[in-house]
């Protein structure tokens, strides 16, 4: 249980990143562009970690409808959410964007619950209103301007944030080996976003920095930081006590948003800080104490 925790750890930080780097480095880059590079990249990197380690001569134990399980894991999951969380950020501020994102983690408790039959205990229901409860006080802030249609932003948010709370349910249900599973969803990803793109969008030249945002978005956030969630989440009895650790992201996202962004932290934020990490080690502090 451990190792799950420190996968989550480092996960929710690299996370806390991502909408800063969108926003700052991708915000000229079409939102199809954006996702379709950084998900080739993301798909040669896993290539490499799976050749260098040799997961990929696992792949043919795997069947055609396995890999089409996979292939509808990634649409679901990381192509319709990556599709939709984009457009949010290009609608909404970033911590806007990223409040609204971070309801992904009480959805993947309830499609737990639902589809993967786990009990929802009434320190789970405190642990996770608790926690809304800060996002709800640190959506109240006016730390940056909505930047386009508020109400299509919202909207996007919400529906990505149920897309991934789905995918995160029926991956780890699947239980396929996360390394080859990750490089093929990511493959999906630049697939679909690229096809999608060609017919959307005007792609344009990607400049100087703009890579080093790319590079970071494909390897780190998408790559490294999906796989390192995969994991933190397979062997876990108990879905929500690794879930609510998701909630801490949004505080970080906005002190990162502060600094790069220069977007102005409230007092809001503060008092979401003792509800968000509160939630989460009072589940933890009372399962720990009871042996669960």
């Amino acid at each position: 249980m451990k190792k799950q925790y420190i996968y989550a750890l480092a996960t929710v930080f690299i996370w806390a990143t991502m909408a800063a780097i969108v926003k700052k480095m991708l915000f000229d880059i079409p939102n199809l562009e954006a996702l379709s590079i950084s998900s080739y990249f993301a798909f040669l990197f896993m290539l490499l970690v799976n050749l260098k380690t040799g997961v990929l001569k696992e792949m043919k134990q795997y069947s055609v409808k396995e890999y089409r399980i996979m292939s509808g894991l990634g649409f679901l999951g990381l192509f319709l959410y990556s599709v939709l969380y984009y457009y949010g950020l290009s609608q909404l501020s970033s911590q806007e964007a990223c409040i609204l994102n971070y309801l992904w983690p009480i959805m993947l408790v309830a499609f737990s619950c639902v589809i993967l039959k786990e009990r929802m205990t009434a320190m789970k229901a405190v642990a996770m209103v608790c926690s809304f409860i800060g996002i709800i006080i640190l959506s109240m802030g006016d730390g940056g301007a909505s930047t386009g249609n508020t109400t299509l932003g919202i909207i996007s948010c919400v529906i990505a944030a149920a897309c991934y709370g789905l995918f995160s349910v029926l991956n780890k249900k699947a239980d396929f080996n996360q390394n080859i599973s990750m490089m093929v969803i990511w493959l999906v990803v630049a697939v679909c976003a690229t096809i999608l793109g060609i017919m959307t969008e005007d792609w344009v030249p990607i400049k100087g920095i703009q890579w080093l945002g790319i590079l970071w978005l494909g390897i780190v956030i998408d790559a490294v930081a999906y796989l390192l969630w995969a994991l933190a989440l397979k062997g876990v009895e108990n879905t929500a006590k690794i879930a609510n650790l998701a909630y801490l992201t949004p505080f970080l996202s906005v002190l990162i948003s502060a600094v790069f962004l220069k977007e102005r932290i409230q007092a809001q934020a503060l008092l979401a800080l003792i509800f968000i990490v509160g939630g989460i080690l009072l589940q933890n502090f009372y399962e720990h104490k009871h042996g669960k």
